[in-house]
């Protein structure tokens, strides 16, 4: 047998060399991938190299380890991380092997230490940072190395509605349950709100005195006040403890989300109650307020409200005063306050009167003109005829405006001496001018006395004037009373006919002889009446229809004695003219 070359003899070494080196390398590889390197351990390694689809990583062996790009988050199509950067990793078994290096997985490496850290924390119970990556059924998918579920009761302390706000955003929860061989993780975010809350209250509470002062933020408003939140506890800010003046909502002074510095005035530890103020920080206008605004002395305000019972004025910060619609003008006919002043109008008036303990001032502004009743005896006298406008009408009479702030009654008695008035209405309307003449001037008592029928002759007085007691008169039956009848003589004047002056006789009742009827007479019917009383003082008239009866009865009689009398002197005188000269005649 032939020996080899010399060029074989030269090769055989290397191949042998060759072989050594890569017996060498599998005795590590399986070292490295044996279940006796401890596999399943968590190694740490430095980035190397990043490429679109793997990232090589130096875990400290003689061959590298190769984790896939899909593993990492993504930037611009690249994996999220930098050659030099230190991460954490598991050998993978489960995919294909790659040749040249060792087949890593991140993922599982990640996940692995997560479920370690979490399993800590769950037992710590402490807190742990995660990201909401999504909302789902129920509640939202919170990233906190692994996946866990967040239920919307366990979000806030009140109930959340809109879910979707808080996707993107970093919050921080409590491990509720956690189960790593079900890969199933449940936190809450509630339960360190409301740690918070508690520790908060409690180290509030311990600092808040009555009188004290306390610094908060404005929580909520409503329309009787403003919530503080003075850190884990709210304080009520009542609309009247916002400012000494008037309040018409809790936002004019403070809004949502302010920071506010103010007194502690009530304090139920118990039940946990505050009650605070802000206008206590500030000195009581009111305090000395007599000597600011002494009663007749003339002040500028600003009008900041109209009612209908009259307007509110400021006349410094936390100070208002009133002026009654009944201040505002002399006159009696405004209607509303706002016929005379309207909301951010500047107006003088004069003080009338201060109540400090109500904290209140009564104004008036028609003070600052001369009050029209103090001259009105120097430019009316009684008996004298003035005109007017009917302002009011009342059950019994109407009010003449005579002129601005004046006004005048006219009694219902005082309208007609002829018509029986029942009613103002009947005789004036509102509104209409009218001419009346003044009875009487009460000018401290600011009355006036007018009267209508003033204007026009007295028929009464006319009657009588014209008539004396025996004189017949002819007039209506008006009305029948039950002891006579009253008759119309004039407009206006009647004159009663008693029962015993109508007929001479009683009159007997048909059908019973010896009962006697009253005779009355007919309404509307018109007769001739005998005038038997007169009292001018008491409007009486007395009247008898018997009386005339009598009169005619007389009256024709006389008549026939002057008719007889007549008769026996002419028969005489006949029979003398027969008679001659001289001779008497006979009897």
């Amino acid at each position: 047998m032939a020996g080899p070359s010399s060029d074989e003899f030269v090769e055989v070494p290397e191949a042998h060399t060759d072989s050594e080196d890569y017996q060498a390398f599998l005795e590590d590889y399986s070292h490295l991938t044996s279940p006796s390197a401890q596999e399943g351990d968590v190694l740490q390694g430095t980035v190397l190299s990043v490429s679109e689809k793997e990232v090589i990583v130096d875990i400290g062996r003689k061959i590298e380890g190769l984790v896939p790009a899909s593993q990492f988050p993504q930037v611009n199509g690249k994996p999220a991380v930098n050659a030099g950067d230190s991460i954490e990793v598991m050998i993978d078994r489960s995919g294909p092997p790659v040749e040249g290096y060792i087949l890593l997985s991140h993922d599982r490496a990640h996940r692995r230490q997560a479920w370690e850290t979490l399993e800590k924390n769950a037992g710590e119970g402490s807190k742990v940072v995660g990201k909401v990556v999504n909302k789902v059924k129920g509640g939202l998918a919170v990233d906190i190395g692994v996946i866990a579920f967040l239920p919307s009761s366990q979000i806030e302390i009140r109930p959340v509605h809109n879910l979707d706000s808080y996707v993107g955003r970093e919050i921080e929860v409590r491990i509720l349950k956690l189960n790593r061989r079900r890969a199933n993780a449940v936190v809450s975010r509630r339960v360190l709100l409301e740690e918070e809350i508690t520790e908060r209250k409690s180290s509030a509470l311990a600092n808040i005195v009555e009188g004290g002062t306390v610094t908060g933020v404005v929580k909520n408003l409503t329309e009787y006040g403003a919530f503080v939140d003075l850190g884990g506890i709210d304080g009520l800010l009542h609309v009247s403890d916002l400012s000494y003046g008037n309040v018409p909502h809790p936002s004019a002074v403070v809004q949502v989300g302010e920071q506010v510095t103010v007194k502690v005035l009530k304090f139920d530890k118990e039940h946990e109650r505050i009650s605070l103020g802000l206008k206590q920080l500030h000195p009581d206008p009111w305090e000395n307020i007599e000597g600011h605004y002494p009663v007749q002395s003339r002040v500028i305000g600003r009008v900041v409200s109209v009612t209908d019972y009259g307007a509110f004025v400021e006349l410094e910060p936390g100070v208002e005063g009133l002026i009654h619609i009944s201040e505002m003008t002399w006159s009696r006919r405004m209607k509303h306050p706002s016929k005379v002043v309207k909301p951010g109008d500047q107006v003088e008036a004069v003080v009338l009167e201060l109540k400090p303990k109500d904290r209140r001032i009564s104004l008036g502004i028609k003070q600052l003109e001369d009050d029209p009743w103090t001259s009105v005896a120097d430019r009316y006298s009684i008996g004298s005829v003035v005109e007017g406008r009917v302002r009011k009408l009342s059950d019994f009479g109407a009010f003449v405006e005579i002129e601005e702030g004046v006004d005048g009654l006219v009694h219902i008695s005082d309208m007609s001496w002829t018509t029986r008035v029942k009613h103002p209405s009947e005789m004036v309307k509102k509104g209409q001018i009218v001419q009346a003449v003044i009875l009487n001037i009460d000018a401290p008592n600011r009355r006036l006395s007018l009267g209508m029928k003033q204007l026009q002759p007295d028929a009464w007085e006319t009657f009588f004037q014209g008539h004396q007691i025996g004189d017949i008169v002819r007039g209506k039956v008006c009305r029948v009373a039950q002891f006579g009848v009253f008759v119309e003589l004039l407009p206006g004047v009647e004159g009663l006919c008693h029962k015993s002056e109508i007929a001479a006789e009683p009159v007997k009742r048909r059908g019973a002889p010896n009962v006697e009827e009253e005779q009355a007479l007919p309404v509307g019917q018109e007769f001739d009446f005998k005038i038997i009383k007169l009292n001018e003082a008491q409007k009486r008239i007395g009247l008898s229809l018997r009386g005339k009866a009598e009169d005619n009865e007389r009256q024709r009689l006389n008549d026939y004695q002057r008719q007889a009398t007549d008769a026996t002197s002419t028969i005489g005188d006949v029979i003398r003219r027969q008679e001659p000269e001289g001779k008497e005649p006979e009897a």
